[in-house]
């Protein structure tokens, strides 16, 4: 795909936004061709199905966030922030985000390059003089978008996590990449990675003159409405409501710090939110706050970039999928010939989940504080009843769908390659 090297858009009148439940005022970027959501898409169902996962702490606790035709439809709570010294999770309990901060960070490039600061084929080494690869003629070839989808070209996917999770900082281990293998160009090929995309930091200072955490809470933050997130350990941990993260034991979940180590990559896996503060995202990037995201920006953000097959070989994803591929911060998948842009993250006692259907203009957030698997049955659940597909058994838990019924023991497996996978105590910032 070639990529715009600017993406602008007209001058939007801006106001004081209404009540989150109304819809915004603002021109809106939604598809012309949208259509509504299916028959039998009730959000009371799914807000039941998230009720029962916390029930007998299957889940310590959970939140999800549903919003559609420009209007938040759910984004509530579910079981408690810590098995040990339980409080309830609201709306604004702060979840560790994981490998959702991606498309913050591409998010974050694309406002630059809306600036005129940047542009997607700008090279990194113009921005990070110490940046290198093992192939010299290589080092001068990588872009700002090949950061961002994954295309820098080293052999191995998540290049040197294994330093980050023992506790190397992040310079120290950015200056290995000179030493990596390499099996394509720039450009050319897919390797999931979590220290060369966050190159993209280095990148952002250079283009602003600001640091990125600084740039993500001035562009994206605050003018979204995200008042509860933050970036990095001290931020979740002074955050007046936040969920601990747990792991398993023989007697059950275990409530644990959190691990600082993926944090040390912020662009990678560097944001913590609230649900609440998820709604706003999924209401930006479903095209109704063009005046923070412009049309032309969502538009090149979501687009595929690169073919991911590997992608489709488990869970739901291999009986839903035919294609899927990545794009600048977000996957994108066709799911039974429904566009998604998708993202999922993972770090040690938190998963997430965000998806968005450009067709149905309808976004989902779901974030737990545990390293179970099972609450990712939940999105495809959604979707399905979204698109009009027939109730699958992704769940284990008994919702009465009418007709169907969600009775069952189909969850996605927990064994994925090291790096990749939703059960690991420390596995990467999830590439799902």
């Amino acid at each position: 795909m070639a990529l715009p090297s600017t993406a602008q858009t007209p001058t939007l009148a801006t106001g004081a936004l209404p009540p989150p439940t109304q819809p915004l005022p603002y021109r809106t970027y939604v598809r012309t061709d949208a259509q509504p959501v299916a028959p039998g898409f009730d959000v009371a169902r799914f807000e039941a199905l998230a009720e029962q996962l916390v029930q007998g702490q299957r889940v310590p606790g959970l939140a999800m966030a549903i919003v559609q035709d420009g209007r938040i439809l759910s984004a509530r709570g579910y079981g408690v922030t810590d098995v040990v010294r339980p409080q309830a999770i609201d709306s604004h309990t702060v979840f560790r985000l994981a490998s959702l901060s991606k498309a913050f960070a591409g998010t974050m490039a694309g406002l630059l390059v809306n600036d005129g600061s940047l542009r997607w084929d700008s090279k990194v080494i113009d921005y990070v003089p110490g940046f290198h690869l093992v192939e010299p003629a290589y080092t001068s070839q990588v872009t700002v978008a090949d950061l961002l989808s994954h295309r820098v070209g080293l052999k191995a996917h998540n290049a040197f996590d294994r330093d980050i999770e023992g506790n190397a900082e992040y310079y120290q281990v950015a200056q290995k990449l000179g030493s990596a293998p390499l099996t394509c160009a720039p450009g050319q090929c897919y390797a999931y990675q979590n220290v060369a995309f966050s190159l993209v930091g280095d990148v952002v200072f250079a283009a602003s003159g600001s640091f990125y955490e600084q740039e993500v809470q001035r562009r994206l933050f605050k003018p979204l409405g995200m008042n509860d997130a933050s970036l990095g350990l001290a931020g979740i941990e002074s955050s007046p409501h936040w969920a601990r993260p747990h792991v398993r034991s023989r007697n059950g979940w275990v409530s644990v710090n959190p691990k600082p180590t993926y944090y040390r990559l912020p662009p990678a896996a560097g944001v913590n939110a609230s649900i609440s503060d998820m709604a706003q995202w999924l209401l930006a990037h479903t095209g109704h706050r063009p005046d923070v995201l412009p049309a032309p920006l969502l538009a090149t953000l979501h687009a595929p970039v690169v073919s991911t097959p590997g992608e489709m070989r488990s869970g739901w994803r291999r009986d839903r999928l035919n294609a899927a591929s990545y794009a600048l911060g977000w996957r994108v998948f066709d799911y039974a010939g429904e566009e998604v842009v998708f993202h999922a993250g993972a770090v040690q006692g938190y998963r997430g989940l965000t998806a968005l259907l450009p067709g149905r203009d309808l976004g989902i957030a779901i974030l737990w504080n545990s390293e179970s698997s099972l609450p990712s049955g939940l999105l495809p659940t959604i979707i399905d009843r979204a698109i009009g597909l027939p109730a699958e058994r992704w769940l284990d838990v008994d919702v009465d769908f009418g007709a169907d019924n969600l009775m069952a023991d189909g969850v996605e497996p927990t064994t994925a390659p090291r790096g990749q996978g939703t059960s690991s105590s420390t596995s990467a910032a999830s590439p799902h």
